[in-house]
């Protein structure tokens, strides 16, 4: 076990460049499977997820070379194994590998996966989606056994925008007799890049960005070479910390059209400065952090929802900012119920926050937070906690950093340079 020991109220300034998207990463690593050439690809995240993944694939049979930021794979040899329910315990995107096993193999035992526990997240989607597809599939509380004698195009109506049971119907479908169409698609930036890597192995795929996906089954994929998006959750992350710390910190690699709604919410609602100059994303270092009022004075909304809308993994990031800004302003995360429960650490520190309820919260600013023993109770909240003792009067400690380290690449090197008193302590 690992800990972080930082001593806030330091001004951060410099440069940073986000690493791949762990959500686009995670899904085309399963994608491989499907082909039997070898694939290359760029700009891969090196955090705990993928490597769990990797080591997944690896069981499987798949021949991974590692070249620094980037990967060569190759799964000709690969095959149907009895997978370590261990593995799968550790991270949500495990249940992306039943399309690709479906179609490849014709069957698959998948574990119960686990990851972030921020609330019940149904694994009825995917099913739903799958058994469209012509597999069948039994649960006996402890896995998935799933099986077909050949997947057939189909018209799916998802009953929810599920970024992975999206993935996993794509990946089933591009080598399905038919056509297939999923309807009520997430269309995040990180699906748009696996549509994208599989149209790049010979897939065809259309309405990619959209929430209707029309796939073309095609009769084999090729291998190919693709570069994996920078992170947007790792860019809105620093740009978070950045109006926190008021220091000027510029954000390489920035995709603009990934940050519209991000930007948006940061810097007209919580009142961040900040200005795009091609692909850098600079924060300023002078912050007057003031919370835009609706008309006639109403207290003001965040809340998240699919794609373009606020993504749910930054709503963290915000609550630790609008703790920072003058004003008051209710959060309202609709989509995982038990995201907002570390909100409890942030009222230790002095945060002025009351919980409403598993979903909503008001935060009236500016508070002064002051150091405190901290855990990292998942992903984007450790980050967010991470973001608050950077900000805080005093020391803190984080625990349990390993669950940050599942997200973001090397972060206590960044922040180091980056000006952040911060080091990784082994306990």
């Amino acid at each position: 076990m690992e800990k972080f020991v930082i001593e806030g109220k330091h001004t951060l300034t410099g440069d940073v460049t986000p690493a791949g998207n762990k959500n686009a990463a995670l899904p085309i690593l399963a994608a491989t499977l499907l082909t039997e050439d070898e694939v290359t690809l760029h700009n891969v995240p090196r955090i705990g997820d993928v490597g769990t993944m990797l080591q997944l694939l690896g069981e499987m049979g798949v021949r991974v070379e590692d070249e620094g930021s980037s990967l060569r794979l190759c799964a000709r040899d690969a095959g149907v194994a009895r997978l370590q329910p261990e593995l799968f315990q550790l991270i949500r995107g495990s249940m992306l590998l039943a399309g690709p096993l479906l179609t490849r193999f014709g069957r698959a035992v998948i574990p119960l996966p686990g990851g972030d526990r921020i609330g019940r997240r149904r694994m009825d989607t995917h099913l739903l989606a799958l058994e469209a597809l012509g597999a069948q599939i039994d649960f006996n509380r402890h896995d998935f056994t799933m099986r077909t004698d050949g997947l057939r195009g189909a018209d799916i109506l998802l009953d929810e925008m599920s970024v992975t049971a999206t993935e996993n119907a794509v990946m089933a479908a591009v080598l399905a007799r038919g056509t297939t169409i999923i309807r009520n698609a997430a269309s995040e930036p990180h699906v748009q890049d696996l549509c994208c890597f599989l149209n790049i192995l010979g897939a065809q795929i259309e309405g990619i960005g959209s929430n209707t996906l029309v796939i073309h089954g095609v009769e084999r994929l090729a291998g190919g070479e693709f570069t994996i998006s920078p992170d947007y959750l790792e860019v809105g992350s620093f740009l978070g910390l950045g109006a926190v710390t008021r220091g000027e910190i510029r954000i390489h690699g920035v995709v603009r059209e990934h940050m519209r709604m991000i930007n948006w919410v940061f810097g007209r609602r919580l009142g961040v400065a900040m200005q795009m100059v091609g692909d850098t994303l600079i924060v300023a270092d002078e912050q007057e952090l003031v919370i835009s009022e609706d008309v006639g004075g109403a207290v003001p909304k965040i809340d998240d929802a699919p794609w373009p809308q606020f993504p749910a993994d930054l709503m963290s990031i915000a609550l630790v900012v609008a703790t920072q800004t003058r004003g008051t302003v209710l959060l309202h995360e609709k989509m995982f119920e038990s995201r907002l429960y570390f909100v409890d650490k942030l009222i230790a520190m002095g945060a002025k926050i009351i919980l409403c309820d598993p979903h909503r919260a008001v935060i009236v600013g500016p508070s002064t937070l002051h150091g405190q023993e901290l855990s990292s109770p998942d992903i984007r909240a450790g980050m967010a906690l991470l973001i608050a003792a950077l900000a805080a009067e005093g020391a803190s400690t984080i625990a349990n950093v390993g669950q940050i380290d599942r997200g973001y690449q090397a972060i206590d090197a960044k922040l180091r340079g980056l000006g952040a008193h911060i080091e990784r302590v082994r306990v």
